[in-house]
This record gives structure tokens, C-alpha cells and sequence, in this order.
């Protein structure tokens, strides 16, 4: 949301409720659920956990889930609006994005890396090349990759849907 004062600063609000209270609080690590509720303005809820390895829920999204698809996610924003001002014609785009986070032992963690598998189909033979190319650029404007410490690693591929072409 861009403010009045300077157009191109923007805030984003998200309101996190713990939903698990088991009765008895926090009392002992094994005695309350990891379960919470996100809410944005305007958006549907989305229901978290913690990863099941800290005692969360299989089939609720994680910090980290969302931490890799955030920069996944982010990564291609920024790509597809790259091809499109250089008139690259992007047909489809998958990622196949994943994450290693290690323990420290202490009770907290570091992402070691993350790694994208954008695969990239486009309409123009032509443009292959430049298409492949345009993955660093689009990683140097990624808002969200740029605010990370953790390395990120690119392995696209770009397809040509007619060969022909």
C-alpha cells in the first residue's frame, strides 16, 4: 500500500492469532498445539503450524513453506514482467522450489540455501538465450530475495512451445 508521502514506499499488515491454547497454555512444550490463523485485509485466511519436526501439522503451511514460496513466487513476478517488456512471450511457468534449513543445536536455525527450478516455456525459438538470461536479472529485483541473507541458487530451463517459430 503506497503511502501519501513517497509513492514508492509500500506496508504490508498481516494480523497473527495463536489458536493453541490447549487449556493450560504454554505450561509445557508438549502441552499446546502449534496451530495459527493469519488474516489480511481483504484476502481469505490462511491456517498455520509449525513443521511437523517441532511439533506441527503434516498438512498445515509452515513458516518455511512459506519462505520458499515466497521467493519462489517472488522470483517470478519479477520474470514474467521482465519477458514481458522485452516482448518475450512466457506461455507457462512452473518452479520446482526448495529449501535445506539447519539446525544450530541451540534451539534455532539457518536457512542454508534455497533453490529455484523455474521451467520456462516461451512462444519465440529466437529468444531462448535471452530468456535463460533474464532469470539473474529478475533475481537482482526480487524484492523479497534481495532482503534475504540466505544463498539462492537458479537451475531454469527455458522451452520453446513451437519450435517452428
Amino acid at each position: 500500500m503506497a503511502t501519501t508521502a513517497d509513492r514508492h514506499v509500500h506496508q504490508y499488515g498481516a494480523r497473527l492469532t495463536w489458536e493453541g491454547n490447549l487449556g493450560e497454555g504454554t505450561s509445557t512444550y508438549t502441552g499446546y498445539s502449534r496451530r495459527y490463523r493469519v488474516a489480511m485485509a481483504g484476502k481469505p485466511e490462511l491456517v498455520g503450524t509449525a513443521d511437523p519436526a517441532f511439533r506441527g501439522e503434516a498438512d498445515k503451511y509452515n513458516p518455511e513453506d512459506l519462505f520458499v514460496t515466497a521467493i519462489s513466487a517472488c522470483h517470478m513476478l519479477s520474470y514474467l514482467a521482465l519477458c514481458a517488456r522485452a516482448g518475450i512471450r512466457v506461455m507457462a511457468y512452473e518452479d520446482d522450489a526448495s529449501g535445506v534449513m539447519r539446525e544450530d543445536g541451540r534451539g534455532g536455525g539457518t536457512f542454508e540455501e534455497v533453490v529455484l527450478r523455474p521451467q520456462v516455456t516461451i512462444a519465440q525459438a529466437q529468444r531462448e538465450a535471452e530468456a535463460m538470461a533474464l532469470h539473474e536479472k529478475a533475481h537482482e529485483q526480487c524484492y523479497i530475495a534481495s532482503s534475504c541473507r540466505v544463498p539462492i541458487r537458479h537451475e531454469p530451463t527455458v522451452r520453446i512451445l513451437d519450435p517452428a517459430s
